[in-house]
Parts: structure tokens; C-alpha cells; sequence
């Protein structure tokens, strides 16, 4: 057995382990290489580990905090520099637009002020103001703002009425969103807009000052194109910013125009770089064609003795066709890298001559210690437990001895009890084999399908019943889900049995129909529940089907032979009963003739009996009716349910009225008396149960449904009774029988509705002429 035999696997485990840790264990594993390293001592094997890993560890870890520290300051710098770029470079595009803003707003408001004295030699009779208009029209368009800038002039409705393109002049351009602000503001600056002058190839951005002269309704706008402004910019508004940004001991920021011409320069602003053959013209002429980037470089400036290398970063201002940079040296970006090379390799020998010293003293206080438990471990190889190990430091080998103590303490316990426990497991194993293969017997022996799904809806299991029934075998479906075999028109009461189970609840038998392997459809009366593991978890759930084909047959015979005793019942009434009713009704009125004529006083008698004979003779009549509703067969479904309504009236004491289509009627005299049954099963509940003041009767059609509803106004019939009775089962089954759907909802202002529902064929429904709809009121 396994247990008998564990002290003696462990005894050959011990056994091995010495061999496996000494050298001539290790002979047949090693690789030849290695030979050397291998017959070391442990504590020389320490000092050659340590040494290794400090030749290989620490001067990597110089080198790559060295590259690190190189890369995060050169990272840093060139962030310094992109900032800084970036700063100056919104320094001057805002100078730039404060010049440009400022220069059209003093044009524009110069010009008002000489159009306002124009006018007012107009008032003061000097000449005429159509004159007046022209004069000052004339003066607008006499200047020019830059190279191609000029001064225009729309009106309040957005018409041109001053430009220097004649084709303009009376123009409406009021489309353009830039002429609907200045309509809007009349005063103000626009920074950017588009426009095409005729004969020009494209639209060209530009910006505009307006003002407004109310009296004539000019909006005086003075515009310039942005690839001009540089002509309308005072560099001095900014010069000494830009020449205040240093970086380091000596680098700088500069700016140049698209020409390679220095804008501003601590020493050569104004110098054309490019045509000068004693200064590098490379860095420049890389500046102008990418306008944006960065470029190293060496760099000499004048009065300096060598070239210098130099991180440039530059950016492109397009307003003005310039473009601004930040530069720095590279040895004074580098300067502190040198101190830190220094500091790390007189670092690096400190901490080797250390390390030796500290290797030496570690690996004895560690190696000592391990003969001893090699010999502990050699002795208890040879099967005798008992023998243990004395703790003589509190360090890891202390420990050690510690746990090989404990160690020792299981083995010799577990070999006592791995027995037993063994044992016992195979007790348990056989016990739950015979009561698994139990309970699948009982399952294979049930006559009842059995489906076993996991909380995923797959099959696990299902018993040999199932595939009598359905036709599936357990291999098609094992770990698949079942949705193939319910039917399209039986899913909502699935779904409503699948809620309950996931609930936790039980369902007790629902009736609803699945299909077979073949196609065939049959009737089931389902159960199930949710079964839980050992924890109480959910794990799946437990669906029995049982086929009620049969039953559901063996219903409507039922159904069918009750109908049938229904109306032979009726027809002896009217046959037999009727007649014998009658006949007495006779033989009272002669008696009463004959009592009246003697005057006698039992006349009062005979009168009462003749009512009573009467009133029998009436409710043998509705009897009649009831049972055996001729009507239908006669006259259809409407006339049929008009009689229900009177007969509710008049047996009940409660009013029904019936709304019903005019010419409405079902060729289905089946189906019909079915319907009629629903309704007057529907009429009996709400007067036993309900107490109402008044009953009404719907049948309509809409589309390819005949809907038939039966309400009451009566006290409700409770939501949890729904269904329970025999007298809805029957409404139910009824329904079931003509494929129709029933409702039956406890209205929430009191009362009960009960409807029908049922998909008419085109030949299964008569409608006759006049289709309008008709109220048939029954009181």
C-alpha cells in the first residue's frame, strides 16, 4: 500500500540527497565548462558570485545612471529651450498683432476725424453732400495700408458704397460673415478674414480697424493683408525681451526673417547671413526651409576662437514670415555630467574593497552551519526520524534548524495518520460512487424527461426519457443550450418560468408546448427548480417535462362530450320540459277561469301558481339558451352575445350593454360557440363574484384580430386568484382550443376585464356591407 511505503520513499529521498548536493553527484549533471566552478567551496563560490556580479552590475549601473542623468538633462534643456521658444514666439505674435492692431486703429480713427471735419464744411454750407461724399471718398481711397491694403466703406444694410474697384462700389455683400459682424459691431478690430479681390487666383487673409459715421452710414473699415504686416511692426516694441532670454553662461534667442536676414541678435542683427561666406550659413539656410524643428550645429561668433557646438530649437511666426529661436552650448549643457563621472568611479572601488571584505565574513558564518544539517539530513536518510537539530543562533540558519525540527515532527506524524486518512477516503469514494450512480438510476428510471442545465442555460445532463420523448441524444447536446426546442409562441411563459427558477423559486407546473427533434409539436406540463452546491451557491437548475398530449386530447373530448351533454340537456328542456310547462300553464288559466266564475276565494292561489309556471316556463327558456345557444348556429356570434346581455338583465338584475361592429360574424360556428362560452363563463364570474353595477360586451375587429373584451364595474377580482378557478380554467382552455390569447387584468379603479384575442384568416371572418360602427345597447 501507499502508505506502508511512504517511510520508505522518504528514506530513499534522504538517501539521494547527499549524493545530489555532493560533488560527485553533481559530476553526471554538470557542464564541463563549469567543472571549476562547481568543486568550489561555498564561500569561495560567494566571494566569485559577488565579485561577478559586482564587475558586472555596478559599473552598468554607473553607466546607466550616467546615461540616464545625460539623457534626462539634455531632455530637460531642450524642454527649457522649447518653452522658451515657444514663449518668445507668442511674445512677438502678440506684439505683432498689438502693432498691427494698434497702426489700423490710429488709420481708422485719423481718417474719421478728416471725414467728420468734411462734413462739417458740408453743414456749414461749403458745398454740396454728394460733393461732400466724394471728397471724402476720395480721400479714403488715396491711401494705401502697407504694399496692398486699402480703405473701404458698407453701409449698415452690408452694400459697398467705397472701394477702389469701381465693380464693388454698390455692391451687396452682406453674404459674407465678416460684413454681417461689422453690421453688427460697426467699431472694433477683426483679427483674421478671407477675400478675393477680381483677378486675383485665391483668397488672402487679412485684417481690419472699422469705424462708424452715423451721419451718412458709413462703416469705415481699414484693412491690411497678413502676409504684409511685417512692413507695419517696430521691431524696438520687443527687441530687449527677446535679447533678455539667456540660457546658460552663453546661449541665446534670436530671430530671422525667411531671407536669413538676423531680425534681432546680441552681435549680428541686420546681418544677411546667407550671402556672408565668413559666418556658417548652414544652420540658417536649415532654419528657413523647415521653419519649425530643431538642429546641433557648430558656431562661432565673432571675437571667439573656436567653433562651439549648439542646440538650436526655432519656430516659424507666419503672420510676418519670421521665425524665433532659443540656442545653447553644448559643453555648458554637458559641464555637470563630468563632475558626476568622477564622483561614480571612485565610488565604484570604495564599495569593491568593502564588498571583498563583507563577502568573506558572510559566507563562514553561513557555510559552518550547513555541514552540520547536511550531517542531520545524511542520518535521517537512514530512516530515523528522530533525530532533530539545536538552534544555536537566531539567525536564518537558526531558523532553518527550527523548520528541519518541524519538518521532522510531520513526517514522523504523518506517517502515523496517512494511513487511516487513505483509508477513509476510499470509504468516502466508495460511498459517494454508489450514491451518484443511485440517484442516475432513479433519473434514467423516471418516465418523466429529465434536463439538468448550468446557470448559463447549457445541458449537463439529460435522462434516457428525454430522448424517447424529444429524439435528442445527450451528445448533440451537452454544453449547448435548449432554445432550438421551444416554440416562437411559447417563449413568454418561458421566460416567465426561467425568471421564478433564477429567483430561487420553484415552478410547479406550467402547461406549454416544445417541439421535437422531428418537428413535431407536443404539450408539457413543466416543473423545475435551481439546485445549489455543498456552500448554497446556485450551480444549475432542474427542468422536468411531462408529455400531456394526451391529456390535453383526452381535455377537449371532455370538453367536446360536455358540450354535446350541454345541448342534448337544452334540448330535452325545450323538447320535454317546455312543453309540460305549457301544458300546466293551460290547465291553471282554465282552473283560474273556473274559480273566478265560482267566486272562489282560492282564486288569489291559482293566480300565484300561474305566475310561478310562468316564470319557470321564462328561466327554462334562458336554461335553454344557455346550454344550447341556437342562436349562434342561426343567426352568429352577435346575436348570440345580444341574448347573453338580455339574459343578464333579466335572470341577474345587473345591466349589460354590448358594443359590437355592425355585420360582424365568424363562418367558424366552432370557434364562435367557444368565444360565446368565454363570454358568458366571463358574465356568470362577474355577477357571483364581482357585484357589479353594470357589465359591458366588446366585439370589434382590428386589422387580422377579433378582439372580445367582457368588463365590469364591479369590486375586482383579486390579481393572485386569477387562473385558480375552474370556471377560468375553463376560459382558458377554451381560449387554448381556437388558438386565441386570454387576458384576464383587475382593473385599478375597481372592476374586472377579461379579453380575447384571436388571429382571424381571411376566409374564417364574414364582414357584411356597411361597415360603420353601431352601438347595440342592452338594458
Amino acid at each position: 500500500m501507499a502508505v506502508d511505503g511512504l517511510p520508505h520513499r522518504s528514506c530513499r529521498i534522504f538517501a539521494n540527497l547527499p549524493q545530489a548536493i555532493s560533488p560527485a553527484g553533481l559530476k553526471g549533471t554538470a557542464m564541463p565548462s563549469l567543472n571549476f566552478v562547481r568543486d568550489l567551496r561555498v564561500r569561495s563560490k560567494l566571494l566569485l558570485s559577488f565579485l561577478v556580479v559586482f564587475i558586472l552590475s555596478v559599473p552598468l549601473a554607473g553607466f546607466t545612471i550616467y546615461s540616464l542623468l545625460r539623457d534626462t538633462l539634455e531632455t530637460n534643456i531642450e524642454s527649457e529651450l522649447k518653452n522658451s521658444t515657444a514663449a518668445i514666439l507668442s511674445m512677438v505674435r502678440t506684439s505683432v498683432s498689438v502693432s498691427i492692431k494698434n497702426h489700423l486703429r490710429s488709420a481708422a480713427e485719423k481718417n474719421l476725424e478728416m471725414i467728420e471735419h468734411i462734413y462739417g464744411q458740408y453743414e456749414a454750407g461749403q458745398f454740396s453732400e454728394s460733393e461732400a461724399q466724394a471728397r471724402a471718398a476720395a480721400l479714403l481711397l488715396s491711401q494705401r495700408i502697407g504694399t496692398t491694403g486699402y480703405i473701404a466703406c458698407v453701409n449698415s444694410q452690408g452694400i459697398m458704397v467705397v472701394h477702389p474697384q469701381k465693380r464693388w462700389v454698390d455692391v451687396d455683400i452682406s453674404e459674407y460673415a465678416f460684413v454681417q459682424e461689422m453690421v453688427r459691431r460697426k467699431q472694433g478690430y477683426i483679427e483674421r478674414y478671407d477675400w478675393q479681390n477680381p483677378g486675383e487666383t485665391h483668397a488672402r487673409p487679412k485684417a481690419l480697424y472699422m469705424t462708424y459715421f452715423e451721419p451718412w452710414d458709413w462703416i469705415i473699415n481699414v484693412s491690411s493683408y497678413r502676409d504684409e504686416f511685417r512692413q507695419l511692426v517696430n521691431v524696438a516694441d520687443f527687441r530687449e525681451a527677446v535679447l533678455a532670454m539667456r540660457y546658460g553662461e552663453s546661449g541665446y534667442a534670436f530671430v530671422t526673417d525667411s531671407k536669413g536676414k538676423l531680425i534681432i541678435h546680441p552681435q549680428l542683427e541686420g546681418v544677411d547671413v546667407l550671402s556672408q561666406t565668413a559666418l556658417p550659413a548652414e544652420p540658417v539656410r536649415t532654419m528657413v526651409s523647415q521653419k519649425s524643428g530643431k538642429i546641433e550645429y557648430a558656431w562661432r561668433n565673432p571675437g571667439e576662437s573656436r567653433d562651439r557646438k549648439k542646440l538650436l530649437i526655432f519656430n516659424h511666426l507666419p503672420e510676418v514670415e519670421w521665425i524665433v529661436a532659443s540656442s545653447s552650448y553644448m559643453d555648458e549643457i554637458y559641464a555637470p555630467l563630468k563632475t558626476l563621472a568622477n564622483v561614480i568611479i571612485f565610488s565604484v572601488l570604495g564599495s569593491f574593497v568593502m564588498m571583498l571584505f563583507l563577502s568573506y565574513m558572510v559566507s563562514g558564518s553561513i557555510t559552518n552551519p550547513l555541514q552540520d544539517l547536511i550531517k542531520h539530513i545524511e542520518k535521517a536518510s537512514k530512516g530515523d526520524f528522530s533525530i532533530r537539530m539545536s538552534r544555536q543562533a537566531q539567525d536564518e540558519v537558526g531558523f532553518l534548524a527550527t523548520y528541519f525540527n518541524k519538518f521532522m515532527d510531520r513526517l514522523e506524524q504523518y506517517s502515523r495518520s496517512l494511513q487511516s486518512e487513505i483509508q477513509e477516503r476510499r470509504q468516502a469514494e466508495e460511498a459517494l460512487r454508489v450514491s451518484e450512480e443511485k440517484y442516475r438510476s432513479v433519473m434514467e428510471a423516471t418516465p418523466d424527461p429529465i434536463i439538468v442545465y448550468d446557470m448559463e442555460g447549457r445541458v449537463t445532463y439529460f435522462n434516457s426519457a428525454f430522448k424517447t420523448i424529444f429524439g435528442w441524444d445527450l451528445s448533440e447536446c451537452l454544453g449547448r443550450k435548449m432554445d432550438h426546442f421551444v416554440p416562437l409562441e411559447n417563449w413568454p411563459e418561458t421566460h416567465l418560468g426561467l425568471d421564478i427558477i433564477a429567483a430561487g423559486g420553484h415552478l410547479s407546473s406550467v402547461e406549454t408546448r416544445r417541439l421535437t427533434k422531428s418537428g413535431r409539436t407536443i404539450d408539457t406540463s413543466i416543473r423545475g427548480a435551481v439546485y445549489n452546491d455543498r456552500d448554497g451557491q446556485p450551480v444549475g437548475s432542474v427542468i422536468i417535462h411531462r408529455d400531456i398530449t394526451d391529456l390535453k386530447r383526452l381535455e377537449k373530448e371532455l370538453i367536446d362530450t360536455s358540450d354535446r351533454e350541454r345541448q342534448m340537456i337544452g334540448s330535452d328542456l325545450h323538447d320535454d320540459l317546455c312543453p309540460h310547462l305549457i301544458g300546466i300553464e293551460g290547465l291553471v288559466k282554465v282552473l283560474k277561469t273556473r274559480l273566478s266564475a265560482k267566486k272562489d276565494p282560492e282564486f288569489v292561489l291559482a293566480e300565484q301558481i300561474e305566475g310561478l309556471i310562468k316564470e319557470s316556463i321564462l328561466k327554462t327558456r334562458h336554461l335553454t339558451q344557455a346550454l344550447c345557444p341556437v342562436t349562434i348556429m342561426e343567426h352568429g356570434l352577435a346575436a348570440a352575445l345580444q341574448e347573453l346581455a338580455i339574459r343578464s338583465k333579466s335572470i341577474f338584475n345587473v345591466p349589460c350593454d354590448l358594443f359590437c361592429r355592425q355585420g360582424l360574424d365568424l363562418k367558424d360556428r366552432n370557434a364562435a360557440t367557444h368565444i360565446f362560452y368565454i363570454a358568458q363563463e366571463a358574465v356568470h364570474n362577474a355577477v357571483r363574484h364581482g357585484r357589479p353595477q353594470r357589465i359591458r360586451i366588446n366585439l370589434d375587429r382590428q386589422e387580422e384580430f377579433l378582439h372580445l373584451t367582457v368588463s365590469d364595474d364591479g369590486c375586482g377580482l383579486r390579481q393572485e386568484r386569477v387562473g385558480k378557478g375552474m370556471g377560468l380554467r375553463f376560459m382558458v382552455f377554451r381560449a387554448k382550443m381556437i388558438d386565441a390569447n386570454l387576458e384576464i387584468q383587475a382593473l385599478d379603479g375597481g372592476g374586472t376585464r377579461v379579453s380575447l384575442h384571436r388571429r382571424l384568416d381571411l376566409d374564417s371572418t364574414h364582414i357584411r356591407p356597411q361597415p360603420s360602427p353601431l352601438k347595440i345597447l342592452v338594458s
